[in-house]
């Protein structure tokens, strides 16, 4: 497997743009961030080691970085939209806390089974999925939230 730089920096070409110093950094702190990023939240972080960079080109990058498979959006239905690491990481699913905002990276091999059973049954060849279940977490239930 090449290494995620090398696979932006060939993404990149392919679009006739190059791997400019912001979006260098920008690719090596989101890697080494773990967990599900707003660009705000990325932002943030990446002023603190250089603050020459703006939100929009944070923001811009953040799409390109999904557009290579490098990074994967996630919508947890809060109106923010997030970013994970996607490229050498293995598929999963989630589970979000309607009261904190907590979220928890789940993978079972019985309910991928059972997904691809069901869209075998409905003639559907998958290419991908996504799943979100929504609840309370432990903590928030015994808080009595």
């Amino acid at each position: 497997m090449k290494p995620a730089q090398i696979v932006f920096t060939d993404f990149l070409a392919k679009q006739k743009l190059k791997m400019t110093p912001q979006r260098k950094l920008i690719l090596e702190i989101f890697l080494r961030e773990e967990g599900h990023l707003s660009s705000e939240e990325l932002y943030n972080i990446i002023r603190e080691e250089d603050p020459s960079i703006g939100q929009a080109t944070v923001y811009r990058t953040l799409k390109l970085l999904a557009e290579s498979g490098i990074a994967k959006a996630v919508d947890f239905n809060d109106g923010v939209l997030r970013y994970e690491h996607k490229y050498g990481h293995e598929h999963h699913d989630h589970l979000v806390c309607e009261h904190c905002g907590k979220t928890i990276e789940a993978l079972d091999p019985e309910i991928e089974h059972l997904q691809e059973k069901l869209a075998n049954k409905h003639g559907f060849a998958l290419t991908h999925h996504e799943m979100y279940l929504f609840g309370v977490c432990k903590e928030c239930k015994e808080k009595g939230e």
